[in-house]
C-alpha cells in the first residue's frame, strides 16, 4: 500500500513539474515563435519574472533625477516602450512574469482593443496586492457585474447631474481661493503648490457631489487611499508570486490595515447617509438603491460591493481631475500669450466678476481647446491594459488568446507621424482642424470603457481654469522641478509650484 501511495505521490509531482515546465519554459518559447514570424520582438525572456525587473529599474531609474522643462515625457511616462521602440519596432514583445505582453502605441489597434473590450478584450485581472487596492468596483469588474454599476454610474454622473454640480464646485473653487489668499495676508503676488490644493479640491467635489459628504468629512478616507495609491503603483511593475500576499512582510502588512481602516471609515459614511437619507441622485445613494441585477431580480448591492465602488470613485475623482487641472495651470503658467487669449475670452464671455454657467461655459471655446491639448500632452488614461480573450486578428497581427496589450497613449499622443513635428508643443489650435486626429486621441478611454465620469471632469476644469483666470495672472515659479511620472494617471513628482498675482 505504502508503495502505491509512493507511487502516485512520484506520478502528481512528476505532473506538476511538467505542467510547471511547460508555463514557464516550452510555452513563452512557442508564444515568441508565434510573434516571431509576424515581426514582433523584443528584450529576452527571462524565467517566471520575464521582464518586470527590467522594467522596474526603468521606472526607478527615469524616476530618480527631474527632466528639462519641456513636454516630451514619454521616457518618464513609459520608459519601457520608450528604450524597446527604437530596438525592436512599434510593437514590442515584452514579458510580465510568464504571460506575453504586447507594448504598443498603434491607434488602430488601440481603438479596436478598447471598442471590443468585453467581446474580444477583458480588462486585465489585478494581482492579488493590486486587487486589495481596487476590490471589486468598476475599475476591474467584468460581465453583469460590470454592467450594473457602470449603469448606476452612467446616471449618476450623466450631463444633467454634472451641470446640476456647478454652484458646488463653484463655491468650492471659491474657497481654494480664499484660502490662498488668507495664508498670504492678501498680498499681491504669492506662490502655492497647486496639485497639493487641487487634490483637496477635486476630494472636496468627488465627496459633495458623489457621496453627499465634504472633505473634512472624508480626509482620513483619501489619506489613506493615497498611502494605499503607492503601494499599489508598487506592484503594478512586479510580477506576483502565488501566496505573495499571505507573507507578512513590512509592506503586505501595511496593504491590510490600510485596506481594514478605509472599508470602516466607508461604511461610517454609509451609515450616516442612511441617518440622513441624502439626496437620492448623489452615487451613494443610487449605490445604495435596489436595481435589476441578475436575471432581471431587483437586488441590492452588498456591503462590500458599495464600498469597493466608493474607493473606485474616491480615487478616479480625486487623482485625475487634480492632475489634469495642474496642468493645464502648468502649460497656460509657461505660455502667456495663450493664457492672455484665454483670459481675454473669459472676460468677453463672463465679465470680470461673474460666476459660469452651463449657458456660458460652453461658450468658452478657446478654454476647451486649452483642455483639449493638456489631455493630450499629459493624458488622464496615459496607459491602457488589456487582454485578449481569444484568438484575434487586427491590423495584420495576429494575437494569441492570453496575450495582454500594454496600450501607450501617452505615445500616440506624442507622435509626430499623426500630430505633425510639434507634437510634444502646446499649440491648442490644433483640434480646430479637421477630425484627422480623432482616431489617435484617447484621453479618457474609449468605447464601453471610457471613464464615465469625463463630463463632471471636464467641467470641473473648465470652471476652475475660467475663475482662475478671471482673477489671477501667473507663471511657473522658479522653484518648479519637472518630473511627470505615472502612478494611477500623470502626476508631477515634485509638485506644482505656481507664481499667482491678483488682477
Amino acid at each position: 500500500m505504502s508503495h502505491l501511495l509512493l507511487m502516485l505521490i512520484f506520478i502528481l509531482l512528476l505532473v506538476f513539474i511538467a505542467r510547471i515546465t511547460y508555463s514557464i519554459i516550452l510555452l513563452p518559447w512557442i508564444i515568441s515563435r508565434h510573434f516571431h514570424k509576424q515581426g514582433i520582438r523584443g528584450p529576452s525572456y527571462c524565467l517566471i519574472k520575464g521582464n518586470s525587473d527590467e522594467i522596474r529599474r526603468m521606472f526607478a531609474e527615469v524616476q530618480s533625477k527631474p527632466m528639462d522643462l519641456c513636454h516630451d515625457i514619454v521616457h518618464r511616462v513609459c520608459p519601457s516602450y520608450h528604450r524597446w521602440a527604437p530596438l525592436y519596432g512599434k510593437i514590442v514583445l515584452s514579458w510580465y512574469g510568464s504571460e506575453p505582453r504586447l507594448i504598443i502605441s498603434d491607434p488602430v489597434i488601440i481603438k479596436e482593443a478598447l471598442l471590443k473590450t468585453g467581446e474580444l478584450f477583458e480588462k486585465l485581472e489585478p494581482n492579488p496586492s493590486l486587487k486589495r487596492f481596487y476590490g471589486e468596483g468598476i475599475l476591474f469588474s467584468k460581465g453583469k457585474k460590470w454592467t450594473v454599476y457602470r449603469s448606476i454610474a452612467s446616471h449618476a454622473f450623466k450631463m444633467e447631474h454634472s451641470k446640476s454640480w456647478i454652484p458646488q464646485i463653484i463655491d468650492t473653487t471659491k474657497l481654494m481661493f480664499c484660502k490662498w489668499e488668507d495664508e498670504n495676508n492678501g498680498i499681491e503676488e504669492f506662490e502655492i503648490d497647486v496639485n497639493k490644493d487641487l487634490q483637496k479640491f477635486s476630494a472636496d467635489v468627488i465627496s459633495k457631489v458623489a457621496f453627499g459628504s465634504s472633505y473634512e468629512e472624508g480626509k482620513e478616507i483619501f489619506k489613506l487611499q493615497d498611502q494605499h495609491c503607492h503601494l499599489a503603483s508598487l506592484s503594478i511593475r512586479t510580477a506576483y508570486f502565488p501566496g505573495f500576499r499571505y507573507i507578512p512582510t513590512k509592506k503586505n502588512r501595511e496593504r491590510k490595515r490600510i485596506e481594514k481602516k478605509t472599508r470602516e471609515l466607508i461604511k461610517v459614511l454609509i451609515d450616516n447617509n442612511h441617518k440622513t437619507q441624502n439626496n437620492s441622485e448623489n452615487l451613494l445613494a443610487l449605490l445604495m438603491s435596489p436595481h435589476k441585477f441578475i436575471n432581471n431580480e431587483t437586488q441590492r448591492l452588498g456591503l462590500d460591493e458599495i464600498i469597493d465602488n466608493c474607493k473606485n470613485f474616491y480615487l478616479t475623482g480625486k487623482e485625475t481631475i487634480a492632475n489634469s487641472v495642474s496642468w493645464a495651470i502648468f502649460l497656460l503658467g509657461l505660455n502667456q500669450e495663450w493664457q492672455s487669449k484665454a483670459r481675454e475670452e473669459v472676460f468677453h464671455v463672463l465679465g470680470h466678476h461673474t460666476s459660469p454657467t452651463a449657458e456660458t461655459l460652453s461658450d468658452l471655446k478657446l478654454v476647451s481647446l486649452v483642455i483639449q491639448e493638456t489631455l493630450r500632452l499629459y493624458p488622464v488614461a496615459a496607459v491602457m491594459v488589456r487582454q485578449a480573450s481569444k484568438r484575434v486578428n487586427i491590423g495584420n497581427i495576429d494575437i494569441l488568446a492570453g496575450t495582454q496589450l500594454y496600450m501607450s497613449i501617452i505615445s500616440v499622443h506624442h507622435d509626430t507621424q499623426i500630430w505633425g513635428e510639434d507634437a510634444i508643443d502646446f499649440n491648442p489650435m490644433r483640434f480646430t482642424k479637421s477630425q484627422k486626429h480623432s482616431s489617435s486621441y484617447f484621453p479618457f478611454g474609449f468605447g464601453p470603457n471610457y471613464c464615465v465620469g469625463q463630463n463632471l471632469a471636464l467641467i470641473e476644469m473648465k470652471i476652475v481654469l475660467a475663475m482662475l483666470l478671471q482673477r489671477y495672472s501667473f507663471t511657473v515659479s522658479p522653484t518648479y522641478v519637472h518630473g511627470p511620472m505615472l502612478v494611477m494617471s500623470v502626476s508631477p513628482q515634485y509638485g506644482m509650484q505656481i507664481v499667482f498675482r491678483r488682477l
